[in-house]
């Protein structure tokens, strides 16, 4: 399983629409072959700056969803709204010893 999360600042007077997005497509982008779980989570100190949390059975089924219709119509729409360039990276979970 992949990991990916991905920070996303916004100016405060943006989140509104940036919020609009993710309700209108979560459902959809839950849907997509391999996407396990999605959350959003919003920073506890600047509350303009949200992250993605989703797990993605495979990097091959996260970029069939970044090659996707989906992604190609929520991506430029929510990157439009940044005030800075998001942070985005993959990890895998480490099982307990």
């Amino acid at each position: 399983m992949l990991i990916r999360v991905v920070r996303m600042t916004f100016a405060p007077e943006q989140v509104p629409a940036f919020l609009e997005i993710y309700r209108n497509s979560q459902d959809q982008i839950r849907q997509m072959p391999g996407c396990r779980f999605l959350e959003l989570w919003q920073d506890a100190d600047q509350p303009h700056i949200y992250c993605t949390h989703s797990h993605w059975e495979s990097e091959e089924a996260l970029n069939a969803y970044r090659r996707s219709v989906l992604f190609g119509q929520v991506w430029p729409a929510t990157k439009a709204l940044f005030t800075a360039p998001a942070q985005a990276f993959s990890v895998h979970q480490v099982p307990p010893y």
